[in-house]
């Protein structure tokens, strides 16, 4: 491996200006760290350690506010500091390529894919049209890409997710880079099309000698494929080093708790942290079915987004529904809440039957079950505070009026484990577990017997994952609540789940207890599933056994 690193960085510190001036907390203090030739490596680290802002400021990426000082700042050996936006085009360009974060946002949607390519390549060549459609064909192809040519065609929304990642992986590859520097290029992805991408990643290392520098949250996601891991928090590296070292005789107790929060470091379901008695849920040597989905389908535009799925999920109880993005299975748990109607097929919400309900006789079914989202960002009215947000189910369904509802409230927030302190703010005043802290409370405002939870944990960092779905167990534990729990993540589903069923293309492949189904499964792409998830044990064994 070549002495001469491609990317440098020295004592790097940056703090953001604000109206009165620098912020009196640097967002990065201090930090080094380089990348050599056919090196992969990950900076990892939660939301707000500093880690994808350590990396803009090496490419000259930050914004203007943003003051930057280091004692180096190198690029293929030579100190970009004080260069200007032309001399660092020269540089940046052919030598880094770069893939954001999300897709969605990053690629043009009136412009076809091909196009977007080509237009990447252009900045570093002059090619004719027909070398240019050569080399838009091979980038795409090296980036893993089954059909060159029909994807070259297409618009960004006529792709998956994990295309969409490897289109951007292509434009980086576009200048033919000797550095790949990649910023959460998985956290939007379900947990297959993320190993698709990391393996490609991978292999680019190998096969074309690249250096990598991945950028992630999760820890379980950077130690199967790095050489060496860079551990940040607070805008410090706190540990780093070569990865088996590192992950089996970690230093940092900061360390210690992400390698704990992966999913993967657990073999077993989570037990409750709290030590009240288990509520009951009714006759323990019966269990009753509480939600019963019996056969639904619905079609969207001619395509069958959900086929004769059949689903009984028990009282007290947590059933996880499991399969990638396009599966369905958020379409079973809107269909469940009443948020849309099958085109064919029955629901039971207890022992009523309210298939084909109108809105206004499914409203005293809400008291029974509620819904928590994907993103709580999105799903808490930013005008509102945290108080207004919990109390609106409880006015709108009339459940408490004045002095009760406000002490509900404050009840809910303790049963949530959140400080009375957050009522008056904004959920953008709010972190990502703060926020759905909240939406958890609001869904439990009506005192509901059942929660369908979609994706509630797939947008946090895995230590704030690893708090909610711990408050999702002891509330369980604590409420008798049952859960419907929405996932592409089968290593979630270990640690909350008593019962599983698997989605592929919108039917039911497998379905049974989760110690079933983990230990034996039926269907090949439980298998693929299985294989899919990423952790520190299959990285370092002994730390899990440890």
């Amino acid at each position: 491996m070549s002495e001469q690193p491609l990317l440098r960085i020295d004592n790097l510190r940056v703090r953001y200006r604000t109206r009165r001036g620098a912020s009196a907390t640097p967002a990065v203090d201090g930090v080094s760290l380089a990348v050599r030739p056919g090196e992969f490596v990950s900076v990892v680290g939660e939301s707000g350690s500093g880690k994808s802002t350590t990396v803009h400021a090496a490419l000259h990426l930050l914004p203007p506010e943003a003051q930057v000082r280091a004692d180096a700042l190198e690029l293929d050996g030579q100190d970009t500091r004080g260069w200007r936006d032309r001399k660092l085009a020269r540089v940046r360009g052919p030598f880094v390529g770069f893939v954001p974060q999300d897709p969605g946002t990053s690629l043009n949607p009136v412009k076809r894919v091909g196009a977007q390519i080509l237009e990447a390549v252009r900045l570093h060549r002059r090619v004719d049209s027909e070398t240019g459609r050569a080399l838009v064909l091979a980038k795409l192809d090296l980036a893993g890409l089954a059909d060159p040519e029909r994807v070259a065609r297409q618009y960004p929304h006529e792709l998956s997710g994990g295309m969409k990642q490897r289109v951007l992986i292509a434009i980086a590859l576009a200048s033919d880079p000797a550095l790949l520097v990649a910023d959460e290029p998985t956290s939007a992805l379900d947990v297959t099309v993320q190993k698709v991408i990391l393996d490609r990643l991978a292999e680019l290392r190998v096969t074309l000698g690249l250096g990598v520098l991945l950028i992630t949250h999760d820890l379980g996601v950077a130690a199967e494929r790095s050489d060496r891991l860079i551990v940040m928090q607070h805008g410090r590296i706190v540990e780093q080093g070569p990865t088996a070292e590192l992950l089996s005789d970690p230093r940092q107790e900061y360390t210690r708790r992400l390698i704990a929060a992966a999913p993967s470091a657990h073999a077993d379901r989570l037990a409750p942290s709290v030590a009240t008695p288990k509520k009951a849920v009714g006759d323990q040597e019966s269990p009753r079915v509480i939600l019963r989905l019996h056969e639904l389908s619905k079609s969207f535009g001619g395509v069958r987004a959900v086929d004769d799925v059949s689903i009984d999920v028990t009282a007290g109880t947590t059933h996880a529904l499991v399969r990638e993005s396009g599966a369905g299975k958020s379409t079973v748990a809107r269909i469940a809440v009443g948020f849309a109607a099958a085109d064919s097929g029955d629901i039971w919400v207890e022992d009523q039957r309210v298939t084909g309900l109108s809105r206004r006789r499914f409203r005293p079914v809400r008291t029974r079950i509620q819904f928590v989202h994907q993103n709580p960002y999105s799903s808490l009215d930013p005008r509102f505070d945290v108080e207004q947000i919990i109390a609106e189910p409880l006015a709108a369904l009339g459940l408490a009026t004045g002095a009760d509802r406000k002490a509900r409230v404050r009840e809910l927030l303790d049963a949530v484990a959140l400080d009375r302190k957050f009522l008056d703010r904004k959920p953008a005043e709010l972190s990502g577990g703060q926020r759905q802290r909240v939406a958890i409370a609001r869904a439990l405002a009506a005192s509901p017997r059942i929660l369908v939870l979609d994706e509630a944990v797939s947008a946090l960092d895995v230590s704030v994952q690893a708090q909610i779905l711990q408050l999702l167990v002891d509330l369980q534990h604590e409420q008798g609540l049952t859960y419907l729990f929405i996932t592409h993540d089968l290593g979630v589903v270990r640690l909350i789940a008593d019962e599983v069923t698997v989605l592929r293309a919108g039917r039911v492949v497998e379905t049974g207890t989760v110690a079933d189904v983990f230990t034996d499964p039926r269907a090949d792409y439980t298998r693929e599933l299985l294989a899919a998830v990423p952790g520190v044990d299959t990285a370092v064994p002994q730390l899990v056994r440890a």
